[in-house]
Order: structure tokens, then sequence, then C-alpha cells
């Protein structure tokens, strides 16, 4: 029997309520993972087999830190649970069945960059305008799209009268082919080609139905219409879903998480049953107060009251700053202070609305000699000489990929320049290839005799790479793959002051690799490179790094600091401007402010300034309106410190010259924040049991399968290698072709990319 003693009441409700739909409104810092863990527990313990318990998060680091908590508490048992993130549950349901839509198993998972860069492509070859169609803003509305369960068909049906719109949408259907002749999908076609394999194939879902006998997702105010349909799914007829969240911190509507699914929980079950967490074990009694009073602004919200037992603290410290300099200065002077009474650097984090206004503050603690670090800057996976190194890897395991292939193709230089690229590209096409095919296919009418030894020499290395990968683990490979491309010798040759850096960031992914392999022995190269693509921000984020962290509202969602600092609480800056003409979109933005004063642990210190330039334009803005939500018994006012006048804090109200304040209408009770229309219409696919339509979908399909490769050859069949040489076909399964040839030995290929002809008579 598992202990419960550590439980509030309320905890101890959510842990111990039975079968059947469970909503827990778990307000900031109220020991949401405490209960989903004891949950799971405490069904094991019970008898429920952990193999059939499925619990969803957002992020890597807590899945982690859930499957870390169930071993404590239920034994090596716990580890059969699929304790996952949405992505990472449905890349492993895919690499099992996505053969069913005509992909490989063996798909490459692309990141922003490789998506930014077959957008490119597509643009270049329909001659569009980038200042016209931004390949960013291409990406978002393509991740819209999907996240909307919209084809590219749909898509353009929704914007008919929109001739942008329209082009959008022709690159969208250009992209989805892109992709599938890569073998490839982006973030968003986990779950999306999830949902189309339950669609087209409903014995699978069944599977998955009988398999799962509860679900519980964390974090549910953050899902989108995909996640939605998703976790219907997966419930079923069982119903047995239990979903954690806390509608006031849902902050992501940008990018299309849909606050309805958690305000409408009990919409879609009528029977559900509801429990609210409202102490809090992170912040202060001021803190919380403040927290409380701004987030009661909202209307559309389920009401909740934060509470603690650890007393009421400090005070809030408001500083009026002349501009963003004085702003920045007594940021970093305040700082100081708390670490001569000895507070680590580690313990501090100052946020800003926008990615824009780090600079000045940046400038202020270099001037100060404070240590910082800026959250979510370059991250590890996404610098170059990492991205290189992965993109042979990737390259290997998946020989479709012609956007790895293309990277690496004269990287380490090899004298591959960009016609003779050009040139095996159109050969590609013409054959109905990959690029890999093309490289190694290629003959004298395709390529001058110079570039075709160069590219011949770089299709060898990927041979002799493909047959190093078959039976080695994830780190021979990968040390395989130094020392046969001379990549390191490359960086160490090369005059670059960064050398040594870049040096030590390769040998930083090889003990990532190593690290890896002892996690997951069993998961291999394609496990390895899966688990890279999955890595967010948020999971590469220290627990108590050296120094202060600088970061958006929006990045700090999940952490906690024992000090805070939130900056440029103005009008226009926080909330936005764009959001204080829009009802929802300036609830969003107090939602965001709710977040930012729920992570501070033991202080919170909140700063404006009369005047800021911003975006290479200097304006006056007036103290935020949700610094006027947090009573004046709450602040502590740091002008009165040092102005002998005790110049008050000017008051929304009391508007500067040029501003005016537009209060939002406050709705009635029983209307929320999202008016929708029904759901029902938003999305094309059509699956039993979820009240969001799919039509017929049209699957783009990749140009050749294993199985169609395969059933070209059979064992006995004579064989001719470009290299090797004339052999024998002794084996052909599992998506190889094993070769005896007659002066090389036994060799295996990956089926898809075969150099081979078969020799007839």
């Amino acid at each position: 029997m598992i202990d419960l003693k550590g439980l509030n009441p309320p905890q101890k409700e959510a842990v111990l309520y039975g079968d059947g739909p469970l909503l827990v409104l778990a307000g900031a810092g109220s020991g949401k993972t405490r209960v989903l863990t004891h949950r799971i527990a405490r069904l094991i313990d019970e008898g429920v087999p952990p193999w059939s318990i499925l619990a969803i998060t957002f992020t890597n680091k807590a899945a982690r830190e859930m499957r870390d908590r169930v071993e404590r508490l239920s034994g090596e048992m716990g580890n059969d649970a699929w304790i996952l993130t949405f992505h990472a549950c449905c890349a492993r349901i895919l690499r099992r069945d996505i053969e069913k839509l005509g992909y490989k198993n063996t798909f490459t998972i692309y990141d922003a960059d490789d998506q930014t860069s077959v957008i490119r492509q597509i643009c270049k070859s329909m001659n569009l305008d980038e200042k016209q169609y931004p390949h960013r803003a291409i990406k978002a509305a393509i991740s819209d799209a999907k996240n909307r369960v919209l084809t590219p068909e749909e898509w353009m049906r929704e914007n008919r009268s929109d001739f942008r719109n329209q082009k959008i949408g022709e690159v969208y259907a250009a992209y989805e082919k892109a992709l599938a002749a890569n073998n490839a999908l982006d973030f968003d076609d986990l779950i999306l080609k999830t949902l189309m394999l339950f669609s087209e194939h409903p014995p699978v879902l069944q599977a998955y139905q009988r398999k799962f006998s509860h679900i519980l997702v964390d974090e549910y105010q953050d899902t989108n219409m995909a996640q939605y349909m998703l976790v219907r799914l997966f419930a079923g007829e069982k119903r047995n879903l239990c979903v954690v969240g806390d509608d006031d911190q849902s902050i992501y509507g940008w990018r299309g998480a849909d606050l309805r699914n958690i305000l409408e929980f009990e919409k879609d079950f009528p029977d559900c049953h509801v429990v609210k967490l409202e102490q809090n074990y992170r912040s202060t009694g001021n803190i919380l107060d403040a927290a409380n009073q701004v987030i009661a602004h909202n209307s559309g919200r389920k009401e909740k009251v934060l509470w603690t037992d650890a007393g009421e603290g400090e005070k809030i410290r408001v500083y009026r700053a002349l501009d963003e300099r004085d702003e920045a200065a007594w940021t970093v002077r305040s700082i100081e202070e708390k670490m001569k009474k000895g507070a680590h650097a580690g313990d501090f984090a100052v946020f800003y609305r926008t990615n824009s206004q780090s600079r000045v503050i940046e400038e202020a603690m270099v001037r100060r000699g404070v240590p910082y670090r800026v959250y979510g800057g370059m991250k590890f996976y996404d610098r170059k000489e990492v991205k290189d190194v992965l993109a042979y890897m990737r390259a290997v395991a998946n020989p479709d990929d012609d956007q790895s292939v293309r990277r690496i193709i004269n990287e380490p230089r090899r004298g591959i320049g960009d016609s003779t690229v050009e040139a095996l590209m159109q050969f590609a096409v013409s054959q109905d290839m990959s690029l890999l095919s093309a490289v190694i296919s290629a003959d004298e009418t395709v390529l001058p005799a110079r570039a075709l030894a160069a590219v011949r020499k770089f299709g060898d290395l990927m041979l002799d790479l493909t047959q190093a990968a078959i039976d080695s683990p994830a780190g021979e490979f990968l040390q395989v793959v130094l020392d046969r491309t001379g990549y390191i010798e490359a960086i160490r040759a090369s005059k670059d002051p960064d050398a040594q850096t870049r040096e030590e960031n390769v040998m930083e992914l090889v003990g990532a690799v190593a690290e890896y392999e002892n996690q997951a022995p069993e998961g291999g190269l394609l496990g390895f490179l899966e688990n890279v693509a999955l890595v967010t921000d948020i999971d590469n984020m220290e627990d108590r790094p050296e120094a202060v962290t600088l970061m958006t509202i929006h990045a700090s969602k999940g952490l906690e600091f024992p000090h805070v600092v939130i900056t440029g609480m103005e009008e226009g800056v926080f909330p936005l401007s764009r959001a204080a003409f829009e009802d929802d979109q300036l609830e969003e933005e107090r939602r965001l402010c709710y977040v930012a004063l729920t992570r501070a642990m033991q202080t919170l210190a909140i700063t404006h300034a009369v005047s800021r330039l911003l975006y290479n334009q200097r304006k006056n803005n007036a103290p935020s309106r949700f610094l006027d939500e947090i009573p004046r018994r709450l602040i502590q006012d740091e002008r009165e410190k040092r102005d002998p006048f005790k110049m008050p804090l000017p008051r929304p109200q009391q508007s500067w010259p040029g501003e005016t304040h537009r209060m939002p209408q406050q709705r009635p009770a029983s209307q929320t924040a999202a008016q929708p229309s029904s759901r029902a219409s938003a999305s094309p696919l059509d699956i039993p049991g979820v009240s969001r339509g799919f039509g017929n979908v049209t699957l783009p399909r990749a140009q050749e399968t294993n199985t169609a490769t395969q059933a070209l050859f059979s064992a006995g069949d004579r064989v001719s290698h470009r290299i090797f040489g004339n052999g024998t076909v002794t084996d052909v399964s599992a998506g190889k072709i094993r070769i005896r040839f007659d002066e090389r030995g036994e060799k295996v290929f990956p089926a898809a990319i075969a150099p081979i002809k078969k020799i007839e008579g």
C-alpha cells in the first residue's frame, strides 16, 4: 500500500478517485506532479498492469521526473507504464505502424531548420518573393494547419477567397510531398499522422484502446485540437481519463492551445468529478495574494484562490525607472544586494515580455560583472558542428533524407560544389530516386569526370558508414563517423577562432550518445536520433546554474526561482499593445502575468519605465494595468526610498499624455474568454467517438517502401555491385538484403538504397 500521509485532503481525493473521467484543477505550485505520480502508483498497487497506464506530458523533463517518482513509489514495475510526451508517444506508435500510411519506419523527424530549408527550396521553385511570403510565416501557417488537423486541401478550401493563403496552401501541399519523398515527418506530423493512422486503420486504434485502461494528461490547458482529439481517442469507451491542468496558466493560444479543452471538459464528460488543488507550496502569501488579485479580473476561468501556510513574506518591490537603462541598472543592483547577503546568482531570474528587452539588461550585467545566461539562446543541438555530425547519422538511418545528405555532401569540404549538387538533384528527380541513390548511381553521363570522382568517393564513404551501422551501437557508430569523415581533423585544421569550442561540442555529442545508451541500451541509432529530435529548451534547463537567468515569461512556464524580477510592466509592453483592444488576447496576457508572478518563491520585484526605447522608437508608457490590479498594501514603492517628494506610482486611471486605457468589457459569468462556435466543424478527420469531423483524407505516399524494394530480390538471385562486384543474395528480410560477394565476402545493405542490379539469366 502506498503512503499517502504527505498529501493534503484534495490531493488525496484526486489520487484515490476511482474509474471514470476526472478533472484536477491544479493551481500554480500546488503539487500536481505529486498527485499524478501517486495516482499512477495507486493504480499499480491495486493491480492495474503498469503497461496499461498511459501518462502524457508536454516536456521530456516532466516525463523523466514522473518516471523517476513512479519508480520510487512502485519499484521496477513502474518502468512499464507509458510515461511520455505527446510527441514521444506518437513517435513510438508510428515506428511500429507508419508503414500502413506508406512511410518507412526509419523516418527522420525534421527540426525547424530542416523545415525552413524545405520551404525555402519550394518558394524558390515557385518564384515566391520572401518579403511577401516570409519562410517563417509559412512554417507557422503550416504548423497551425496541422495543429488544427487540416490537410493542404482543407486549408485551401478554408481560405478559398484569400489569394495569399491560397499560395501558402500550395507551398503546404508541395512541402508535404517533399517530406514524404524524404521519408520525413516534422514535429506536428507526429500527432497528425497518428490521428490519420487511427482514422484509416481502426484496428490499430482499437488495439491501443484495449491496451490502455487508464489515461492521465498533464498540463491539459495547453492542448491543441490535434492533442485533444488524440486524448479522446485513447480514452475510448472506458473513459478512465484523468486530466490535470490550470486554465489560469493557459498562455499558448498563439501557437494553437485551445483553452476550451479544459473549460469545457465538463461538457465533454458531464459525469466527470472535479477536484481543486489550491494550497500552494512554492510562494509566499503576499506573492499569492497579488497573483490572485490579478487573475480575478479575467472572466473566462474556473474560480480558484491560491493560499499557503508559509507566511506572508516580503512585500513586492516596485521600481519606477526613468528609462530602460535606469531599469536595468536597478535590476542588477537589487540582485547584487541580495548576493552580498548570501544569495547565489543561480537563485535569480529576470523576466521580460519580449526578447528584444534583454539587450540592455545584458549590458548592465556585463558592466557590473554579474554572471548571467540567456535561457532559450542557441541550443546545443542547433550548433553547426553538432547538426553536421547528426546529419551523417540521420542520412544512414534514413537514406531517403535528402536534407541531411545535402548538408553533409561537402562537409567537410571534398570538392563537391553547388552546381554538382544541383545536377545530382535533377538526376534524382528524373530517375525518381533519393539524392543518396543518385550519388551512388551517377556516372559520366550525369557529371564531368572530376566532379564524378569526388561524388563517388562520398558515395563509397556513405556505403561504408551504412555497413558500419548495421551491427554497431550508436556510440561506436558515431566514433566511426568521426574517424572516417575526418570531421574533427577538419575543425582542427581550420582557422576558426572557435575551433576548440566546436571540437568540444562534438565531444559533448559523443557524451550525449553514451548517456543515452546507458539510459536506453536497446534504443540504438534510431532511438538516439528520435530522442534528440524531441528535446526542448526546458529539457536542457539546469536545476541551478551559477548565473542569473534572463528569459521571456513564456519560457519561464514550469520553472521556479527564489528571487524573480519582472521588467517592462508597462502598457504597450506588457500587455502588448496589440492585445489591449481584444478581450481574449488581453485575458491571455493577464494569464501570462499570473504565470510570471507565481514563478517567485521568496521575493518578487517589478519594474517599469517612464520612457523606453524599443524597436528603435522611444515612447512614454503608462504603468501596466496589471500593476494597478495589485493592491497597494502588498507593494513596497522603491522610489520612496530615494525621492524626498515621495512621488506616488502613476495609476492607469491617471493616464499619461496621449495614453488611454480601454478595460475589457465584463461578460456574464456564464460566458468564457473563448466563445467558440461548435468545435465539430474545425477539422477534416472523422473518427468515431470524437465530435470534431475528419472527412476523407488523402495521405501523401512515400515514393517507395521497403516491401516494394524487397520484392525485387529473393534468396539465390545473382546481383552486381559497382564496388564489390558480383555476388549472391542469401537473405531478404527486415528491410535488409544480405549478399555474399564472390571476392569481398558477405555484406548487408538497407533494402531502400541497395546499390545493386540483378544479373539476368
